[in-house]
């Protein structure tokens, strides 16, 4: 999401503590199909599948809000809980972004961007719980995560490679608005950066930079590269992060590639994509699609992308995104191939072996 832009959505999960369905339910044995959009609305959608189950999360603004169930197709009914509620008055009690749950060396880790209401202030922060159940347990508050330079940061994530400990995010250059680059940092544990960060691509692709935001009251132009995500391939991995104003209906998916052999701290070494990978289909009735996740199908055969993306032209980042899923491949020089966005309606068999 732009970070200039304040949620307007909270999402639809439930502003309180109450579980709406056991996740031990017989979704996968119900529902064998499904459409999207899989939520009215849920902007920044992260999913991750463990054992069957799927972890699901989004931005609510306010608070940190965990779903599970074993059936995508069912994820209005997920189990749901406020795993995390950030206290009064402190750097991170306000704008709680993207948050994404990752499991790092049997301990389940929680991401998130945050700030004291001045967006000027957003920063990374990590949770911690070793319990085998997320939604168990007790996360522990771990603090900040942040390279030695200490600038604005937003979406981050964690990948693990050659049993080295990464993360990416979107950050600026300086202490200015303007451009939001996405860059790479080693870290030595989850919730700490031992290393330099390198800045892996900047908006400099004409259908990278749409969304001027320049007024009277607002004289800047903003372009925008954001919400990195990792996936890797055989022998390639990817970065695929969205680009242009999320406030636009370009806003869209771009992609970086390296041998999986590569230097990942060398920017160099890193190609970009010319085109967009995944875009507003108008056709389809799909918006501004970005800032996915990727997931596995519970029998590891079928890749799946998430998105968040809007039904109609013109709205914006606000409350009208809304998470979807559906199935990619890859072509025969083992690069994704996403297609469009699927139109809303269209019935698509859950993952496999959910079926």
């Amino acid at each position: 999401m732009n970070k200039l832009i304040l949620l307007a959505s909270i999402g639809l999960f439930c502003q309180c503590n109450t579980l709406q369905k056991s996740a031990g339910t017989t979704d996968a044995t119900v529902t064998k199909t499904f459409t999207n959009p899989l939520l009215p609305a849920g902007a920044d959608p992260w999913v991750i599948q463990k054992n069957g189950v799927y972890y699901y999360m989004h931005t609510t603004g306010n608070r940190l809000v965990l779903g599970k169930t074993m059936n995508i197709a069912e994820l209005k009914n997920a189990e749901l809980k406020t795993i995390w509620e950030p206290p009064a008055g402190t750097a991170y009690s306000k704008n709680i972004w993207a948050p994404e749950i990752h499991l790092i060396n049997g301990k389940w880790y929680i991401y998130f961007a945050a700030d004291d209401g001045n967006n000027r202030n957003h920063r990374l922060y990590v949770l911690e719980n070793d319990s085998a159940d997320p939604l168990a347990g007790t996360w522990l508050f771990k603090g900040k995560v942040s390279d030695a330079t200490d600038k604005w940061a937003i979406d981050g994530s964690v990948f693990i490679i050659r049993n080295e400990l990464y993360m990416v995010w979107s950050g600026w250059e300086g202490n200015e608005n303007g451009r939001q680059d996405i860059f790479i940092a080693k870290m030595s544990d989850p919730w700490t950066i031992s290393g330099s960060r390198v800045r892996l691509s900047s908006p400099k692709l004409q259908w990278e930079k749409h969304g001027d935001l320049k007024s009277e009251s607002n004289p800047s132009h903003v372009d925008v590269n954001e919400g990195p995500e990792m996936l890797q391939h055989k022998d390639r991995i990817f970065l695929v992060y969205s680009a242009s104003g999320c406030w636009t209906d370009f806003y869209a998916l771009g992609m970086l590639s390296i041998p999986e052999t590569g230097n990942l701290m060398d920017s160099a070494s890193w190609i970009k994509n010319p085109d967009p990978v995944f875009k507003q289909t108008p056709a389809n009735k799909v918006y501004a699609p970005g800032h996915n996740s990727f997931f596995k199908s519970p029998d590891g055969k079928e890749d799946w992308i998430l998105y968040h993306a809007n039904s109609q032209p013109g709205q914006g980042c606000g409350r009208f995104r809304s998470p979807r899923a559906q199935r990619f491949i890859w072509n025969k020089l083992g690069m994704p191939v996403f297609g469009d966005p699927v139109p809303e309606g269209l019935s698509m068999a859950i993952p496999s072996a959910n079926k």
